[in-house]
């Protein structure tokens, strides 16, 4: 049963109410009994000094009379030294008066005491002050006035019913409404864990219902149907991640099984055709081993297994060597490249990331230029910073293309990658999110900062130190 969250919270807050309420009607009870017992003091203080102030009036040997009290609970008693009765006001009252034991010499100051009841049927207690006094003739006397406890014990034992009952009644009150307030705050909770319940990898796009969008549980609602856009976002890349890369690797695949079938249907051929043939399969071999480099390498990436292996190096000296093996693979395409004088460029990373990510762009930058044109590459050194800028005389990338050059798979121009595919083996469109992908991993950015008709301009940011 309390296991339930609702039932705890209920619990608790009966058990805190219940702790508060004890503490206070313990705090009343003690006042009230306090405030009782200083108000009967002062009565038999009270009659305790009008009695005393008629006996310093009495003269002669026979002790004096005493006067009816105004109170008919009390009894007053006049007692010699050695604690014999000599005289009792009203002599017939039915309260039994126990004494206290006092010495022979009582203080001439009063003094309180309290005599509990004999048994528990006796009603017997009495609350009584005493206090030793002299007539006219200097004959010295005890005098003591009692009151019975009963009635002040009558109230006190009401008072105590009467708190034990609104404790219990205040309680099952309390109980009751923290039952109803718990089951109708948690409400939203109950919605929400069914909701739960039904959203699965086939339907991430419901969301769970948010009551009050100011409160805790409408912000926690809020934060889950967060996450789960998050997560819808995560397996819809993950689905078209694997419906790309199948096709990506279908395709040469095809490539080869149809070159096999078609050299196969003829029992001889002649050297140039089985050459043609070779030559095609290492083509689509080094095409396939290129995707699945670039899938695994991502896929690492994503799943934060891939440890950098940061070292110190020269990043002027890593661009130069990227550089010299790029404009061989430019020549071949009869493009001009030029790479601008490096400065002195000391840095920290993982420099074979870097270099991966460098030939990605310099590759990209020469797939997508026509023959005839030129590639640039240069690099700046700032105060912050080191830029690294990859320029091209291609045709540019489409306006309506732009944001989406990053994303895994994405060719905006389907034949323009097709022709570049014959000439590098690539064209699986996994070259830039992997830049991309290295230069925020070094706390960088990449950016495409310009692309028309004339060419494309990307930039890498790299913070210094």
């Amino acid at each position: 049963m309390f296991s339930s969250l609702r039932a705890r919270l209920t619990l608790w807050y009966v058990g805190a109410l219940s702790v508060v309420l004890i503490f206070f009607s313990v705090g009343v009870f003690f006042f009230v009994r306090h405030t009782l017992r200083e108000r009967v003091n002062a009565k038999l203080i009270s009659a305790l000094q009008v009695v005393a102030v008629e006996l310093s009036a009495h003269t002669g040997n026979s002790p004096p009379a005493l006067k009816n009290s105004s109170d008919p609970n009390q009894i007053v008693t006049l007692l010699d030294l050695e604690g014999h009765v000599l005289a009792q006001e009203p002599a017939n009252l039915a309260l039994h008066l126990r004494r206290p034991s006092f010495s022979r010499q009582p203080s001439e100051s009063p003094r309180f005491f309290v005599t509990e009841e004999s048994d528990p049927e006796a009603d017997d207690g009495n609350f009584g002050v005493y206090q030793r006094v002299a007539d006219a003739s200097q004959h010295a006397y005890v005098l003591v006035v009692a009151e019975s406890s009963e009635p002040l014990n009558d109230e006190l034992d009401a008072l105590q019913n009467s708190l034990a009952i609104a404790i219990v009644l205040a309680l099952l009150l309390a109980g009751s409404g923290g039952w109803l307030l718990a089951r109708t705050s948690l409400a939203p909770v109950a919605e929400m864990a069914t909701a739960t319940e039904r959203i699965t990898a086939q339907n991430l796009d419901d969301r769970l219902p948010v009551k009050n969008s100011r409160d805790e549980l409408g912000r926690l609602a809020i934060t889950f149907n967060n996450l789960l856009s998050r997560l819808s976002a995560a397996f819809s890349q993950q689905r078209q991640f694997m419906a790309d890369a199948s096709h990506e690797l279908r395709t040469p695949l095809s490539v080869v099984q149809t070159a096999a079938q078609v050299i196969l249907q003829t029992p001889v051929r002649s050297e140039a055709e089985y050459r043609e043939t070779i030559t095609m399969f290492e083509q689509q071999a080094r095409r396939l081993t290129r995707i699945v480099r670039d899938m695994f390498v991502l896929a690492r990436a994503d799943a934060g297994e891939r440890a950098s292996q940061i070292g110190d190096f020269y990043l002027d000296e890593l661009l130069a060597e990227t550089a010299r093996a790029a404009s061989v693979l430019a020549s071949q395409k009869r493009l001009e490249f030029e790479a601008f004088p490096f400065p002195e460029a000391p840095f920290r990373g993982d420099e074979d990331l870097l270099r991966q990510m460098t030939w990605n762009l310099l590759d990209n930058a020469i797939k997508h230029t026509p023959e005839g044109g030129k590639v640039w590459i240069s690099l700046e050194s700032h105060e912050m910073e080191y830029v690294i800028t990859v320029r091209d005389t291609g045709n540019g990338i489409s306006p309506e293309h732009r944001a989406h050059i990053f994303e895994r798979f994405f060719r905006g121009d389907q034949a323009r990658s097709r022709a570049a595919e014959t000439f590098t083996g690539s064209g699986a469109g996994l070259g830039l999110p992997i830049a991309r992908w290295v230069a925020e991993a070094h706390h960088g950015r990449l950016e495409l900062q310009h692309s028309d008709a004339y060419g494309s301009t990307f930039a890498v940011f790299l913070p210094r130190g």
